[in-house]
């Protein structure tokens, strides 16, 4: 008893004496290797998943990310300042001065250059012009073609072109669209529809088809109005169209160009509007494409395979295991597939081969199965949690339960384990969302550890990537983002899902955003910073996390959902030890 005092007040000392972290001081990104890949990248729109977020994952992973001016692919809603969707025409002449400095490796969302981003391609007509710089005015068609014949020039570009299966419903509080409209049209569009046999699979019949029921009857209207229906059926059809057009353009290509990556959006392969255009789809694909649930990891999956691609990746075994029981069940209502079939689709496009034991971890947690185990299956995961990590295994792990556990789980994480050593974490995001940027972030990551050390750009962007997530989700989205959206309503007398709608001072409501996550996050970062970090598996080798410093917080959209801020990371440090389960250094 006597030794275990002296022990507990040894640690005690080291806290109280500033001994329980030394950080270096957070800093900006250092300069990117000489030999640093160039990556241009057009994102499908600003928000965060799509801007810093595949910033951090490129610095990560060694490359130079090349974006255009964020006014170029920026998003508006209705009533915000400034243009409400992309500059087509700037978005490819972009494209002209990558290619004409060099680059050889491209992302583009498809639904930013033709269409100006997401939101625009739900709402867009099937006559798109464009006008360039020089004054021609082309149709969307046209610049496809454009911009396929610019990249296929070079033989040693690498490009992934990525594309969208329109979701059910328009996005409220663009083009008009209100909240009552998405309910009424998205119910609409999830009726079953006729499925079409194969040899029927064209643009013309699918079209037809959108408002006939499996018998071949009429859909009846009901509540929707029909304009509303005949906007989303002209939407859907000029995806459909240049769909059709952009395989016509690679048909025939042998060159290794080009590699297409379609998402599903709102993840559905049941009988509704989406049955028909996902099963033409995939007639279209070709040997090297893919068709995944999930939009907003689609950045992340095409850097992962791009990044697998670079360096010869000939896949690896990796121990999935499953905690809560629930599997084999939809995560929420916008997951219309069970979470073991999502999981099991991405480990097949990362080369995944599933195996009783590997060095490379998945732990995924889901629904309770019987609520009142609830407890149980979070001390379950943290044990093998902490074992793996123990053991030097690169762990990914991934909270799909959509929330079922309240603070329990996430309190434990923090806690409990040594969470900063995780590869990648993923629990913000609805299921298919959140499948791919847990797979995608893990897999690029543990292959970039098995080449050997990293580079101080690579271990920057990690801990970027990793303190990124974790605030989002252990911070904003499981605590503050109620607190904030009440407030706006109440207080402010707004509009969480967009402030100009109610002419809400963004000032406020970014000041109180300020006070919530002020109150939660340095208690977070204090203990990732007590953590260590993988930084190599060829030898095995830790870091001790450096500084870690957040800023800046906003909005982004002008909207409660999701929210944005700069983070600062220190040097990497010798690796922290640890005392009675305290690290320092």
């Amino acid at each position: 008893m006597k030794k275990r005092l002296c022990v507990l007040l040894l640690a005690a000392m080291l806290l109280l004496s500033g001994c329980g972290v030394d950080p270096t001081q957070p800093g900006k990104a250092p300069e990117a290797p000489e030999n640093a890949v160039k990556l241009a990248y057009i994102p499908l729109d600003d928000r965060p998943n799509n801007y810093e977020c595949m910033l951090y994952m490129a610095q990560s992973l060694d490359y130079e990310l090349l974006m255009p001016e964020t006014e170029l692919f920026r998003t508006r809603l209705d009533g915000q300042p400034g243009a409400e969707k992309g500059d087509r025409a700037a978005l490819y002449e972009w494209l002209l001065d990558c290619e004409e400095q060099g680059c050889d490796r491209y992302i583009i969302f498809l639904d930013q250059l033709l269409s100006g981003g997401l939101c625009a391609s739900r709402s867009a007509s099937s006559d798109e012009t464009v006008t360039l710089s020089d004054g021609r005015t082309v149709t969307d068609r046209e610049l496809l073609e454009m911009t396929i014949k610019l990249l296929s020039s070079d033989k040693n570009n690498r490009v992934w072109l990525l594309d969208i299966v329109m979701r059910l419903a328009p996005t409220v509080g663009y083009a008009g669209w209100t909240l009552d409209d998405y309910y009424s049209v998205r119910e609409y569009f999830a009726q079953p529809r006729l499925i079409l046999p194969d040899a029927e699979l064209t643009p013309g019949n699918i079209v037809s088809a959108y408002g006939m029921s499996p018998d071949g009857g009429e859909i009846p209207l009901s509540c929707v109005d029909a304009d509303d229906i005949k906007r989303c059926t002209d939407a859907r059809q000029r995806k459909l169209l240049l769909a059709q057009e952009l395989f016509m353009l690679l048909h025939g290509d042998e060159s290794g160009v080009f590699t297409v990556l379609y998402g599903i959006d709102d993840s559905s392969e049941s009988n509704c509007v989406q049955v028909n255009e996902i099963a033409y789809i995939r007639t279209l694909l070709r040997r090297t494409d893919a068709l995944l649930s999930g939009v907003d990891d689609m950045g992340f999956k095409a850097l992962a395979a791009m990044y697998l691609n670079d360096t010869d990746w000939q896949g690896t075994p990796a121990e999935l295991r499953y905690f809560g029981g629930a599997e084999d069940e939809n995560a929420c209502e916008f997951d219309y597939r069970p979470l073991s079939e999502i999981v099991s689709e991405h480990m097949n496009f990362f080369g995944l081969e599933e195996s009783a034991s590997a060095q490379l971890k998945i732990y995924v947690l889901t629904k309770p199965e019987d609520p009142e185990r609830a407890q149980t299956y979070c001390d379950e995961l943290i044990d093998a949690l902490n074992d793996s990590l123990s053991d030097g295994d690169a762990v990914i792990l991934m909270d799909a339960s959509n929330g079922a556990y309240g603070d329990t789980f996430r309190t434990a994480l923090v806690n409990g384990t040594e969470f900063g050593k995780l590869v990648a974490y993923a629990g913000q995001l609805d299921l298919a969302n959140l499948t791919g940027t847990a797979l995608g972030h893990g897999v690029a990551r543990y292959a970039y550890l098995k080449n050997g050390e990293c580079s101080e750009l690579s271990e920057y962007g990690h801990m970027c990537s990793l303190a990124d997530v974790l605030v989002k989700d252990i911070c904003y989205r499981n605590n503050a983002r109620a607190s904030l959206s009440e407030y706006i309503r109440t207080e402010l007398s707004g509009n969480p899902d967009n402030l100009w709608a109610t002419n809400t001072s963004p000032d406020a409501a970014n000041a109180e955003l300020c006070r919530l996550m002020d109150g939660l996050v340095p208690q977070l970062l204090e203990k990732l910073q007590r953590c260590n970090f993988i930084s190599s598996l060829a030898p095995y080798s830790e870091s001790g996390w450096g500084g870690v410093a957040i800023k800046d917080y906003r909005l982004p959209w002008y909207r409660s959902f999701e929210i944005s801020f700069a983070i600062e990371v220190g040097k990497a440090m010798q690796p922290h030890k640890s005392l009675l389960g305290i690290y320092y250094k």
